[in-house]
Formats: structure tokens, C-alpha cells, sequence
């Protein structure tokens, strides 16, 4: 049998397979034709990767198949990374990045960056739910930054994965007030965009994280209040902190349902078609409602790009995610009725539509007829959930009655 080779050994392969890539690469102050040597710890990251990850894998493994939104609201990273959306979207889309906020696991929780960007990330899985720890994805800044808790950087061939060799990657741990590492944020980019101050811009606003971290811990009980904002949307139309009503107006809550629905937020002028479709409605008009929603909120939503900086419970989103996880019977227990209802701004209808195709879809797939009369209670007019539930209810359900019923006077409108 043949033995492993030592360390010295792999160390040996690993340079001869960056010596293959350095000239094509053209890495500056390399030699044409000349081969670098690979940083020590990148060696040994390779040598702990090679016996769980495969190099030709192309992209990295999902966990809790990508449903990581709740995980990332309870995040102690939410609210500081909230707050610095704006300028984490700006440097994302200025510079060609991808901005990506890890656990202390190494599952992505939260990305922003240009579409172009995010596309190619989203190729290898350097997106929400991703697991980017050195067992599931070898070399790489992510993982290297979570082992060591020191900022690290990784330039094309050093990842092990050789569908990421046309990356370059830079982050930094981020620390809680106990020094426990919470995560990293990570700056990442195609190899030939490549910029010296990436790595400072990642220290910075890792500092700035830390920072608000500190001040949040100090401050127990204003983190307490502003986290009990309750968004009723569904059937219904009400904000509520600490059992009193928040007095918004209906401009207002659209603002803030949709905020609520698109964690990733919105750039000034998608949010104002959202809001206002073709109608003529000036800058300052819409400025107002946005800084008079903000005041409501104690702050709350970031500049520039707007995102919410505050956890907000929204009766649509746990909708959503309880579809996500194929959970009818939570889905309909949020599912109060359409979305605003009396709300005509496009963007709100186009998520109406969305919510109640999806919902009622899941009634049709359902195999329960408690769902189909649960549904037909808010659907009156809509024969094909009767029949449906009458197709599921035994001859000698006493339920059948409710869903003739139904049936007949939809059909007969």
C-alpha cells in the first residue's frame, strides 16, 4: 500500500500547479514564464482541504437548501451591516465587486453588488445559503479568515477549487464585543479588477462594524425597542412597535412592505416606479416620504441605496419563507388576504399577484382538504378550490356541505 505523501511533498505538487497558472495569469511582478511560490498558509489550507474537497467541484454546497433569511434577520450582524448597506451596495457597483457577510460557519447570510456581478457569483454559489468553510470549499479568503481570525486575501489559482481561479477575493473577521469571530466580510472580484486599497476598504468598514457592535452592546435597550416592529400587510394594513400603532400613511407602509419583501433593498429609482409606475411625481415628493418614513422608524432606513437598517416582522414574509419550506399550513396561518389591498402602486401589486398565485398554488398541490376550505374562505369566487376540496373531503365528511356551498354560488356569479 502506498503511503500519503508528507507535507514537503503536497507542498511540491501545489507549487508545480501554481507554476502552471502564474504566466497565464500574468500576476504582476511575476516574470513571463517565471512560477511564485505559494504563501505557507495557503499550502497548508490545501493540504487540510484536499482530503474533503474535490478541486473540479464547480461550485460551493448549499445549507438548509438556501433558506437562510431567518438566520440572517437574527444575525448580531443584521443591524450594523443594515446600516452600512448604502455604502457596502455603492462600493459593490462602483469598484465590480460583490460584497458577501458570513457566520461564524462560513454560510453566506446576505450579498449585494452589480447584476452583472452577482450573476457570475451566483455561478459558483457565492450567494445566501452558500458554505464557503474550509471542509466544504477548501482555499479560499472566507475560510482562511474564519480559521485564522486575521484578514486574508486569495488571488486566483491559490483557491483550491479551480472553477474560482478567476476570482480574487478580500476579507476580515468580524469580532463581537466578547472577541468572539461572528463572521466575515468579504470583498470579491474577477482576478484582472484586482485593486491595492480593497484590502484596506474591507479593514475599514469592518471597524465600522465592530464599532456599532460595541455601541448596540451599550445600548441593551434601545436594540430591545426598535426590534419589535411588527409589519402587518396581508388583508390589512398597520406597523406596530411594542404594542402601539405606528400612524403611517399609505405611501408609507408600501414603503415599507416592500422594503420588508426585498431585503436587499432598492436603488432611488426603482423604488420610485415601484411606488409611482408613470405617474409625474416629483424628486421631492418622493424624498419627503422616504425621510418622513425614516423619522417613524428612529432612522431605520440606510441612504443611498434603500434598505432597512432595523428587523421588521412582516406577515408577507413568513408567508413566503413558510412556502419556501414547503409548509402550507404556516403559509396559510399568516395568509390574512391580498397584499394592501386598497394599495395602487405597481409594486405592490405585482407582489399581491405573486403572494396569491403562490399560496394558492400550494392549496392546489396540498393533499389536505382543511387547506382547500381554509383557502375558500378568503377565495369565494374561485370554483376551482371547491372542487378541489370536495375531491379531497370523504363522501361522509360533514364538510362536504361547506364546500357545495361555496361551489354553487361561484358558479352561479
Amino acid at each position: 500500500m502506498s503511503q500519503r505523501p508528507d507535507l514537503r511533498q503536497r507542498r511540491a505538487v501545489l507549487e508545480h500547479e501554481w507554476s502552471h497558472w502564474v504566466p497565464r495569469l500574468s500576476v504582476p511582478g511575476t516574470r513571463p514564464g517565471g512560477s511564485a511560490a505559494l504563501r505557507h498558509e495557503v499550502t497548508e489550507s490545501w493540504a487540510r482541504s484536499l482530503g474533503s474537497v474535490d478541486p473540479g467541484r464547480d461550485s460551493a454546497p448549499v445549507t438548509d437548501g438556501g433558506l437562510v433569511h431567518q438566520r440572517w434577520t437574527s444575525s448580531p450582524l443584521y443591524r450594523p451591516v443594515s446600516g452600512l448597506a448604502g455604502e457596502l451596495h455603492s462600493i459593490a457597483e462602483d469598484a465590480g465587486f460583490v460584497t458577501a457577510v458570513t457566520d461564524e460557519s462560513g454560510t453566506i447570510l446576505w450579498t449585494c453588488g452589480g447584476p452583472t456581478m452577482r450573476r457570475r457569483a451566483e455561478l459558483v454559489n457565492f450567494a445566501p445559503g452558500g458554505r464557503w468553510d474550509e471542509q466544504a470549499m477548501g482555499t479560499n479568503a472566507l475560510s482562511l479568515a474564519l480559521r485564522t481570525g486575521r484578514p486574508s486575501s486569495v488571488f486566483s489559482a491559490e483557491h483550491l477549487v479551480s472553477a474560482l481561479h478567476g476570482w480574487v477575493c478580500y476579507c476580515a473577521p468580524v469580532h463581537g464585543p466578547d472577541g468572539q469571530v461572528l463572521g466575515v466580510l468579504d470583498l470579491s472580484t474577477t482576478w484582472d479588477r484586482s485593486h491595492p486599497l480593497a484590502m484596506s476598504t474591507v479593514r475599514t468598514l469592518v471597524s465600522t462594524i465592530e464599532a456599532r457592535l460595541t455601541t448596540e452592546h451599550d445600548r441593551p435597550g434601545q436594540l430591545s425597542r426598535l426590534s419589535r416592529l411588527r409589519l402587518t400587510c396581508l388583508g390589512a394594513d398597520q406597523a406596530v412597535r411594542e404594542g402601539r400603532h405606528l400612524p403611517l400613511r399609505p405611501r408609507q407602509l408600501e414603503i415599507l412592505t416592500l422594503l420588508a419583501l426585498e431585503p436587499d433593498g432598492f436603488s432611488p429609482e426603482r423604488l420610485r416606479a415601484a411606488l409611482y409606475g408613470d405617474r409625474p411625481v416629483t424628486a421631492s415628493t418622493f424624498k419627503a416620504e422616504i425621510s418622513h418614513l425614516r423619522r417613524a422608524l428612529d432612522g431605520g432606513i440606510a441612504p443611498r441605496r434603500y434598505t432597512l437598517t432595523i428587523p421588521v416582522s412582516c406577515d408577507a414574509a413568513d408567508v413566503l419563507r413558510a412556502l419556501e419550506q414547503g409548509d402550507t399550513d404556516t403559509a396559510l396561518r399568516h395568509y390574512g388576504g391580498p397584499l394592501l389591498p386598497r394599495s395602487e402602486a405597481p409594486g405592490i401589486e405585482e407582489w399581491r399577484t405573486r403572494l396569491e398565485v403562490a399560496v394558492r398554488e400550494a392549496v392546489l398541490a396540498s393533499t389536505r382538504p382543511d387547506h382547500a376550505l381554509r383557502y375558500g374562505e378568503r377565495a369565494p369566487y374561485d370554483a376551482e378550490i371547491h372542487e378541489h376540496a370536495l375531491r379531497l373531503l370523504g363522501p361522509d365528511d360533514t364538510r362536504r356541505a361547506i364546500a357545495a356551498g361555496r361551489l354553487t354560488t361561484a358558479l352561479r356569479d
